[in-house]
Parts: structure tokens; sequence; C-alpha cells
């Protein structure tokens, strides 16, 4: 199976499979739900190879473990997906 960096880079790197609108679905621990997160909206910091960042709604920064991340969606449809 492929690690979610692994998709990710793949995502940055290869030009035609990076096309389209991607959403990472990851589970929010304090919400206990999945949330779904445009990945326009995520900061990947180079050589983090454990969190990634973004911003909320009220302007709250928040760091959410790779670990976290449950789902992938290109263009609404699921393309990448592990349990627990």
């Amino acid at each position: 199976m492929q690690t979610i960096r692994e998709l990710l880079d793949r995502i940055h790197w290869d030009q035609e499979f990076g096309k389209g609108e991607f959403e990472l679905g990851f589970f929010d621990r304090i919400e206990q739900k999945i949330i779904r997160l445009p990945l326009k909206k995520i900061q990947l910091i180079p050589k983090d190879h454990y969190f990634f960042h973004y911003i909320d709604d009220e302007g709250t920064e928040h760091s959410v473990p790779f670990h976290r991340i449950k789902s992938v969606y290109k263009d609404g449809e699921r393309i990448w997906h592990r349990e627990h």
C-alpha cells in the first residue's frame, strides 16, 4: 500500500496526476469525526515527515499528524483509504 507521504509527493510532483481538486479526510480527536479539508488549505513543511498544518476559519493554526489522515479524495472520488 502506498504511504500517505508517497501519495502527497505524487500529487505534488506528478503534473498529470496532480490535476484536480484534492481533499484529505483526517480524524479530529476533539470532534471525534472525520474532517474533509481541501489539500490547497494545508501546508507541508519540508523535512517535517510527521505533520501537516492548516489554519481554520477562526484563524487558529493546527498541526495534524499524518497518521490521522484516513482518506484522500480526488474530484470527490476516494482514491486512498486507511483503516483505523
